[in-house]
């Protein structure tokens, strides 16, 4: 049964063809097997001779599962890093290289230099050999600049910092792309934005990450044995109203990205806040050709209204279907909870008669 569509903007200078449909069919429900606070990674990983799907769910430090299937993972323990990370770390996403050493990259939210229970979020690195149990911290890679907090923020989480995040690697595995969520205390700075690493620099990665400001990736000044200081990103999916204002917010954030081998597009899904506790107004997909042009996203179309946070697919393709890449069907998962399947069309198989 067909519940809903969303029908993707055309891109500007791009023919029909690239007007792609998503629909939403129910399916038996299905949910991952650990809590879930976050975008939950997935890879495939070869033990003893057998290709297993692993996944990571979140809520404050990760659960490693692990089956055969999306429909048959088990919980396989709580994953462990060998650093002190204050304000809990939800591993958002994974990306294995060619010899299957996985590089995880995460969320933690450091406390609020204002006080009370609130927080700033920055992204982490870190690095497993075997399969996602332990994990070497590798530093923080992207933070929010300094004095870009707003103490007097109506936001019941944030009072500034850059997280809730999507990384995947580009079709010639020579950036990561990092599309990330920015909740620095100025409206022009808040929203989507994006920012990129070489890939090569994966093992050493502090200081080796651009921020994309208006068309240029800039990276972030450091004085001599002093601290970084990163560019505050202008968002490509610029906030319409401030997530620090008592009324008004509107705000996408959570970009969950993956590569779409049916439409050869990368697809990134969204969730939309409609006031600073981050009520759901819907979740929105949006498509590009490419993760180097970040202005060149489609304009996002809502698929569903209201709904919970954190949605994602996951491919069914036995041995590469994850978080990061998927077909022309997909588990789409919110939540942590699957209830539909999510499914790419063209415009030639709309129009083809039935």
């Amino acid at each position: 049964m067909i519940l809903t569509a969303a029908l993707v903007a055309l891109l500007s200078g791009q023919s029909p063809r690239f007007r792609p449909t998503a629909v939403l069919e129910k399916t038996s429900p299905l949910a991952f097997r650990a809590a879930t606070d976050s975008n939950s990674p997935a890879f495939w990983r070869l033990r003893r001779g057998v290709n297993v799907l692993s996944i990571l769910n979140s809520t404050g430090a990760p659960t490693l599962t692990a089956g055969d299937d999306i429909g048959a993972v088990e919980v396989v323990g709580p994953a462990s890093i060998d650093a002190d990370i204050v304000g809990g770390w939800w591993m958002e996403s994974v990306v294995p290289d060619f010899r299957g050493v996985l590089y995880g990259y995460y969320h933690n939210e450091m406390p609020s230099p204002c006080g009370g229970n609130r927080a700033v979020p920055r992204i982490g690195a870190a690095r497993s050999f075997d399969g996602g149990r332990t994990w070497k911290h590798l530093g923080f890679v992207l933070e929010a600049a300094p004095g870009t907090t707003q103490c007097q923020s109506s936001n019941r989480y944030f009072v500034g910092g850059v997280g809730d995040f999507s990384a995947i690697l580009d079709r010639d595995r020579q950036y990561l792309h990092i599309y990330f969520s920015s909740y620095v205390n100025q409206l022009a700075g808040q929203g989507v934005a994006a920012a990129r690493m070489r890939w090569s620099d994966r093992d050493s990665p502090v200081g080796r990450v651009a921020v994309w400001d208006a068309g240029v990736w800039r990276y972030p000044d450091a004085e001599p044995d002093g601290p970084l200081t990163y560019p505050t990103p202008l968002p490509f999916l610029p906030a319409g109203g401030s997530w620090h204002g008592r009324t008004g917010v509107d705000a996408f954030w959570g970009p969950s990205l993956h590569w779409n081998t049916f439409l050869e597009r990368y697809v990134m899904l969204l969730n939309r806040a409609r006031d600073g506790s981050f009520a759901q107004e819907g979740i929105y997909l949006s498509h590009a050709a490419s993760l180097d042009s970040p202005a060149s996203w489609s304009a996002p179309q809502r698929l569903l209204a209201g709904g919970k946070w954190y949605p994602q697919v996951i491919g069914l393709e036995p041995g590469s279907g994850t978080d990061r890449q998927a077909g022309q069907r997909a588990r789409l998962f919110v939540g942590g909870a699957s209830e539909y399947e999510i499914v790419f069309q063209s415009p030639d198989q709309i129009a083809s008669p039935r």
